[in-house]
């Protein structure tokens, strides 16, 4: 059997920034601000800001890791690489777990924007949402990068108009929140690290960015740090027209923020933009999901035949469509209530592998010292176990079922003569 083709070097910084800051924006900035508060109480800033330094160590393990392992497949092919074929898989398996979710509830999260909160109609405009993406991201990732670049642009530019227009509004009213407990504020910062989690789209991308020893680190960074000050900006808005207890209680805290300065003009466009803004998440991610699922099936860790790339578009078609078909069925059934806590813990899990296989780097590889790598990794598991506990046993069952299933696969095909 000759050697599965390699993907073509076509994706430049600006587009391997535009995906990163399209995944991250979308969930985060229009979704994730509701239940981090409710969990963080007043010390939200700090969940938020906690939350950025795991992405951080997250971020730069990655990004070291890339720079010496520029493949498609992210984490995936990295702990392969340094640790072995079955800590790769499990990376990859609970990135798999963790996105499909993620993408269903993207697409759900647009829908519901656009057409509100009637289930028939929604339902089958997230299906066709993700259908159209799918379609997008087969045609070449050229053009997925110059898509990410548009919704990005456009997402920024709402989120601009509600920062401005939620600080120049009136204060909400003194109020004395509960204070939350320590569990409360880690469930938080577990929340809002699954807004921060778009640069893994980045590495899964890494056989076909260009000079990826150079660009994904810069990418990873840029995309990052963009993300970062827009978070802040935002919650800092949002808190100043709304306050802790009703940003709370808020399942649209953005809309509620500019009917609460008295800008009610303004909420047509915010949800046009949180459409956008989940477009652009759902675009990413889906584009993350075909290439780590071309990796694995690559090495056998999933049917060889979604290993295949097209011939003319360069893209691995048969798996952009395996998964994406996933997506629609997770849709369709729509349980998707606790996809932000599975996703969470699955990506969690994903960049714990992540510092394990970048500690075990060795100079001139290591761009960091060794003890980040430890603080990292324990920051994974401190925020994982803080979720939900019914939600850890799900997706902890899940990437174990996964692990058990590719174990008894392996077993039978090594006794078949």
């Amino acid at each position: 059997m000759s050697a599965p083709e390699p993907l073509d070097r076509r994706l430049s910084l600006l587009g391997a920034v535009a995906i990163g800051v399209g995944s991250m924006l979308g969930a985060g900035v229009f979704v994730v601000l509701g239940p981090a508060a409710a969990a963080a109480g007043p010390w939200l800033a700090g969940a938020l800001v906690l939350a950025a330094v795991v992405a951080l160590l997250n971020a730069r393990a990655t990004a070291q890791l890339a720079a010496q392992h520029p493949v498609a497949g992210g984490v995936h092919a990295y702990a392969r690489a340094e640790l072995g074929p079955r800590w790769g898989f499990v990376a990859g398996w609970a990135f798999l777990v963790g996105k499909v979710g993620s993408c269903a509830a993207m697409a759900l999260v647009a829908a519901t924007y656009l057409l509100g909160s009637d289930g028939t109609w929604r339902t089958v405009l997230a299906v066709a949402l993700v259908v159209a993406v799918t379609t997008l991201n087969c045609l070449g990732v050229e053009r997925t990068a110059t898509a990410a670049v548009v919704l990005a642009a456009l997402t920024l530019l709402v989120l601009a108009l509600v920062v401005t227009v939620a600080l120049t509004g009136p204060s909400h009213a003194p109020e004395d929140p509960a204070m939350p407990s320590a569990r409360g504020v880690l469930q938080a910062s577990a929340l809002l690290f699954f807004a921060f989690a778009g640069y893994a789209r980045i590495a899964t991308l890494g056989e076909e960015v260009v000079d990826p020893a150079r660009t994904i680190p810069r990418a990873v960074d840029r995309s990052l740090l963009l993300v970062l000050v827009v978070y802040v900006a935002v919650t800092v808005a949002v808190l100043h027209a709304l306050g802790i207890k009703v940003l709370a209680g808020s399942t649209q805290p953005l809309a509620d923020a500019v009917v609460a300065a008295g800008a009610g003009w303004a909420e047509p466009v915010v949800r046009v933009g949180a459409a956008s803004a989940s477009l652009g998440a759902l675009l990413a991610l889906s584009a993350g999901l075909g290439r780590t699922s071309f990796a694995m099936a690559r090495v056998g860790d999933l049917p060889r035949w979604a290993a295949h790339v097209h011939p003319t578009r360069r893209v691995p078609q048969r798996a952009e469509l395996a998964t994406s078909t996933v997506v629609v069925v997770i849709v369709l059934v729509g349980e998707v209530q606790h996809a932000i806590a599975l996703s969470s813990f699955a990506v969690l899990l994903y960049y714990g592998v992540a510092h394990v296989s970048a500690w075990r780097q060795t100079p001139p590889r290591r761009l960091l010292p060794r003890w980040l790598d430890v603080v990292g990794v324990t920051a994974c598991a401190v925020l994982a176990l803080s979720l939900p506990g019914g939600d850890v046993l799900v997706a902890g069952g899940a990437v174990l079922g996964g692990l058990l299933v590719r174990e008894v696969v392996r077993q039978r095909a090594d006794r078949t003569p």
